[in-house]
């Protein structure tokens, strides 16, 4: 990948990781007020964020073993999320059907970190 399309591309992750940290704010807002959903909503809205946030220091890294270390974090905070929105779903705090666009979307962040944590991993 060339400087130009190297320099797109993490503009449009940087972008995504933080549209989808605001779409989970939205959705906290919108959890049911009990017990539960407000320990498991403040855990998915910590996960959440953190995606977007440690991308960004990813970006900024000031040499490959930060940039490879910020990746691995970044992995782990996406898998996290992914846990909490399924238990939303399985302990059936909030319906399947209006998580399953986020999930996606935290899903396929995962197989792209997932790539590039592997091809930083080799260099």
């Amino acid at each position: 990948m060339d400087k130009v399309n190297k320099a797109a591309f993490t503009e449009a992750l940087r972008s995504r990781t933080k549209q989808m940290a605001l779409r989970t704010i939205r959705l906290f807002q919108r959890l049911p007020k009990t017990d539960e959903a407000r320990i498991i909503g403040k855990q998915l809205l910590r996960s959440a964020t953190s995606v977007g946030a440690n991308y960004r220091a990813v970006c900024r890294a000031r040499s490959k073993a930060e940039h490879y270390a910020k990746l691995c974090i970044c992995v782990e905070e996406t898998d996290e999320t992914l846990y909490w929105l399924e238990l939303l779903t399985e302990a059936g705090i909030f319906p399947e059907a209006k998580l399953a666009t986020l999930h996606q979307d935290f899903s396929e962040v995962l197989a792209i970190l997932t790539a590039a944590r592997k091809t930083a991993s080799a260099q």
